[in-house]
């Protein structure tokens, strides 16, 4: 709480009795930020969600202006001084052009956790600075994690990474493909999933939850919540339906983060505070494919092994030894906060996985193409 002011974070406030569902989802605004100004943040408990909402709103002050060292070179000389350098051409803006041998730029390091070794990477890639006009590279909070600890805030920023890249597979996957995935709930047999189910069965909406692991192996799911039936409307708008996504290695955690995820969203547009949300966006018609996941059929899932009481720090090293195994070459994290402060804020960027939709020069990436040209 007391460093909440010095980020420029003013309020931080319930918006549960907004909805009729009841989970906990929490608010915190930052006026001037240079990004989105209110964030929110979801969790089984009022605790969870305030935390939740919070670190979100520092995670993005700090990602505005990070306190970090940079350097001006060109890609060749530090090369020709023995670094390791990356320029994340993924991540290149619409309209942009590439960074070149000979360019003079500013760069920041970060360090390749699969390699253990020190990798600069452009500082435009890094920050989430919404206020210039033009900018190099395409931003986004993907990858931007916080934590009481650098490893936590490491270990949330890999999974964010693996679950925009399962996201954007299943996406392409066609449409039969996509239902086969959905998957019953109560087939984890776990407490705080079959609550969260019970109380939207009790606010009279419906939820489809889908199993969308990609082949890094690392579960992952997405959540959609409506009305029920979203079938019968006669002009369903975009806002009538939600959804969620969570991944990590215990699948009953990733179940529960796409499940709240989903409320929490649910709420951004009921609030209608949001401010990254365009007026136009309350007026879209629902897609077809989204009222046609609420005729999927849920399957049974064999019963999950959860991580019981795993040390964050193997959790970890379980991650990474999966993106290893899927040739994934580098896990880059740029720390943004001195490590004398009480939470760390970090970027972690994998550059050989699928980024979200965005306005990129490159729509995807070579996962995301090989996985287009299976599909057809």
């Amino acid at each position: 709480m007391p460093f909440l002011p010095r980020y420029g974070i003013t309020r931080v406030s319930r918006l549960t009795g907004l909805d009729t569902i009841g989970v906990p989802v929490w608010s915190a605004v930052s006026p001037n930020a240079r990004s989105i100004v209110i964030h929110h943040g979801k969790g089984v408990t009022d605790t969870d969600a305030r935390v939740s909402a919070t670190m979100e709103a520092l995670e993005r002050a700090v990602a505005g202006n990070p306190p970090m060292d940079t350097i001006i070179a060109t890609r060749a000389s530090l090369h020709a001084e023995g670094y390791a350098v990356n320029c994340l051409d993924g991540l290149i803006a619409r309209g942009q052009m590439d960074i070149t041998d000979e360019e003079t730029i500013a760069w920041v390091r970060g360090t390749d956790v699969l390699s253990t070794v020190d990798t600069w990477v452009p500082y435009e890639a890094v920050v989430l600075d919404r206020t210039p006009d033009v900018v190099r590279f395409w931003q986004s909070s993907d990858g931007l994690a916080s934590g009481n600890t650098l490893l936590e805030a490491s270990f949330h920023g890999v999974l964010e990474r693996i679950e925009r890249d399962a996201e954007i597979l299943w996406n392409i996957a066609g449409e039969e493909q996509r239902l086969e995935t959905c998957c019953d709930p109560f087939s984890f047999e776990d407490p705080i999933i079959d609550d969260l189910v019970d109380r939207i069965d009790g606010a009279d909406l419906t939820l489809r939850l889908f199993d969308i692991t990609s082949d890094i192996g690392i579960a992952c799911f997405a959540a959609f919540l409506g009305p029920a039936p979203i079938a019968t409307r006669s002009l369903p708008r975009f806002i009538d339906v939600t959804k969620g996504s969570g991944a990590h290695p215990d699948p009953v955690r990733a179940a529960i983060r796409a499940i709240t995820e989903a409320i929490q969203s649910r709420l951004t547009y009921i609030s209608g505070a949001r401010d990254d949300i365009s007026p136009q966006t309350f007026e879209r018609p629902l897609p077809r494919e989204i009222i046609g996941y609420f005729d999927a059929k849920p399957r049974p899932v064999p019963l999950q092994n959860t991580t019981g009481s795993v040390a964050l720090a193997e959790l970890y090293d379980t991650v990474l030894g999966h993106l290893t195994n899927r040739s994934v070459g580098s896990v880059i994290v740029v720390p943004l906060t001195p490590p004398d402060l009480p939470f760390s804020v970090t970027k972690v960027l994998v550059p050989d996985l699928e980024n979200p939709q965005g306005t990129r020069k490159r729509r995807f990436g070579p996962r995301g193409i090989s996985r287009a040209l299976f599909t057809l």
